[in-house]
């Protein structure tokens, strides 16, 4: 049985698909005018690896993460840099798909654009002032929040303390300070679409909501994104959606929110200017390297963004990827069966999957991967055994097809490799011509490397 926390409801509750062995995703993608921030990949990497655990359960994924190339910030963009809304929206989709294609992300999300989704979306807003739960108001349209009793339900929020609590600015077209925009009227030089509204462009709630009901219909599994956008973006989502159905629809039944990436205890984001992109990390550590660092914290836990916690992670997969490695070069021919072997991995599979079913418990299934490692190797210091070949096959398949992570040797690894085994055979050479002090010198400087070295025999 599969348990997913439902920020929902704020309780685990068990996964129940709408239609047997398939399940539909839709996750919050990125407003395209800037290079993906490294706390933005996280979401990515989480939610691509739930899609993997669906689907090596043998669920067919509908997945679903949008582009939203149509915005202040992008129209912002373009003039800094003399270009058209569309140009620099290209651009930056370039680029997150050239980064996030380094971190090993399935090929099958469909990924919309606003832009290419206006019809759908005039037609949605339509829907929803004929239904009565939305007005025209000099040119924009808003949605009539009092219209819809269970506004403030996903967040949690009562609607007469949301007045209180939120930061509403004044505006003399909304009716209440809390309806939204679901259309804004055009201003000068401003790109725009025609609409029985005004000439102008959609807000960005509506957006997903539009875009989600496209490719998944009015109800669907699983929406997700980063905590942050719980409230507002989320919690209007869901009313303008279940309201464009004349609430006769669940809209998402799951909510999944993945918690902040922080430096320093703080949210990276790049409106606090604490943020360092995804392609700058990728500059020193693999893609492989992110996502283990990412899956080693609960996805609903903040994580701490440092140089010392990336490099825990990048020593901590090499030792994975080096023990598989090594059982590759082991000879079993004339090995014996061993059925020991045979009930770790009957347990390691049961666990790993347990953990993943547990609200996709990615640090605890990453502990099981320790512990048949560590079952494993107790064992190869007795005999060497015909299941070794099981081992790693087990192994690869649930590192590679459900954490997604390569496991690929970078060839610096490889040469780094190579330079210890010939600095070893250099101090074994020392120590066989009874030089300890270059012996010591070697070693002591391997150590401050992070790498331990033992005396071998030496003939």
């Amino acid at each position: 049985m599969m348990k997913i926390y439902n920020s929902l409801n704020n309780k685990l509750e068990e996964f129940i698909p709408i239609e047997k062995n398939k399940v539909g995703i839709y996750v919050c993608g990125p407003t395209v005018y800037n290079f993906i921030h490294f706390g933005n990949s996280r979401p990515v990497i989480v939610f691509d690896t739930l899609a993997r655990h669906f689907i090596n359960k043998g669920y067919e994924v509908n997945f679903v993460q949008n582009f939203t190339d149509i915005d202040d910030k992008i129209i912002k963009r373009s003039i800094e840099e003399n270009l058209s809304f569309e140009e620099v929206s290209e651009k930056y989709i370039k680029e997150f798909m050239n980064d996030i294609q380094k971190l090993n992300i399935l090929n099958i999300v469909k990924r919309p654009r606003v832009s290419e989704y206006i019809p759908q979306i005039i037609k949605m807003i339509q829907n929803l002032i004929d239904n009565g739960y939305a007005y025209v108001s000099g040119g924009d349209v808003l949605f009539r929040v009092n219209n819809y009793s269970d506004y403030g339900k996903l967040s949690n929020q009562k609607i007469e303390d949301l007045s209180v609590a939120v930061r509403i600015d004044k505006n003399e077209k909304k009716e209440n300070p809390l309806d939204f925009v679901l259309w804004k009227e055009k201003k000068d030089n401003e790109p725009f679409w025609d609409s029985p509204f005004s000439k102008g462009r959609p807000g960005w709630h509506i957006e997903c909501s539009a875009m989600s009901k496209e490719f998944l219909g009015d109800n669907f599994d699983i929406h997700a994104g980063g905590i942050d956008l719980l409230f507002p973006h989320h919690e209007n989502e869901r009313a303008q959606s279940i309201c464009s159905c004349n609430e006769k629809s669940t809209f998402a039944r799951y909510w999944m929110h993945n918690g902040f990436l922080e430096i320093n205890g703080e949210k990276m984001s790049k409106s606090l200017g604490n943020f360092i992109t995804l392609k700058d990390v990728l500059k020193n550590y693999s893609g492989d390297i992110v996502r283990f660092f990412m899956l080693s914290t609960h996805y609903r836990k903040p994580i701490n963004y440092s140089i010392e916690n990336l490099e825990i992670s990048k020593k901590t997969l090499q030792s994975i990827i080096e023990n598989i490695s090594r059982y590759k070069k082991i000879d079993i021919i004339n090995s014996k069966n061993d059925d020991d072997i045979k009930d770790y991995i009957r347990e390691f599979e049961n666990n790993f999957n347990s953990a993943l079913d547990d609200d996709l418990n990615t640090p605890l299934a990453i502990s099981q991967i320790h512990d048949l490692i560590r079952k494993v190797n107790k064992k190869l210091s007795e005999n060497s055994f015909k299941e070794l070949e099981y081992v790693i096959n087990i192994l690869e398949k649930y590192i590679k097809n459900v954490l997604g992570i390569e496991m690929e040797i970078e060839k610096n690894d490889d040469i780094t490799e190579k330079l210890i085994e010939l600095l070893n055979s250099i101090r074994d050479e020392a120590r066989f011509n009874k030089n300890y002090a270059l012996s010591d010198k070697i070693r002591d400087e391997l150590l401050k490397l992070g790498i331990k070295t033992s005396d071998r025999k030496v003939k």
